[in-house]
């Protein structure tokens, strides 16, 4: 699995026209499900994003965790995040994982970081979506399940 974890001031989800998510202070979280991605890849990606230590201390220095602030989480699925660009001009999608599996897998990311005690949003799974935010930092991390990043 791949993510791509943004600290935001603020963010939200429309679907058309409609918002149907908005956080405020925490993380929003692109999050793409790779062909051979398991529930260990879920666990150790949600176990790594809900204590990456990101957010700023009394002394502005990254210390502190999404669950030290008691901040939000917004998880937002982006299959895009397995394009392989690297040949030719158009992505390929080889590598992704196909939609039934990657929405097995989401959702068991998500109830992860629920059970953690975070308080999560969601986008919604393959619908094309509106994506807000105000990144703080700005700060974004890459996260990869098979620490290839």
């Amino acid at each position: 699995m791949r993510a791509v974890v943004q600290l935001t001031d603020q963010a939200s989800v429309t679907v058309d026209n409609q918002e149907i998510s908005a956080v405020k202070n925490g993380l929003t979280v692109f999050l793409g499900v790779g062909g051979d991605d398991t529930e260990q890849d879920a666990k150790f990606l949600a176990e790594k994003i809900v204590n990456l230590r990101i957010f700023p201390d009394d002394a502005g220095k990254m210390n502190l965790s999404l669950k030290c602030i008691n901040g939000e989480l917004l998880v937002i699925s982006q299959s895009t995040l397995y394009g392989d660009c690297r040949k030719g001009r158009r992505p390929s999608f080889d590598t992704a994982a196909e939609p039934k599996v990657a929405l097995a897998l989401y959702n068991y990311f998500v109830r992860l970081c629920q059970e953690m005690g975070v308080s999560v949003s969601c986008g919604q799974f393959q619908a094309e979506m509106i994506v807000r935010l105000t990144n703080h930092g700005p700060v974004t991390m890459l996260l990869d399940s098979k620490r290839l990043f």
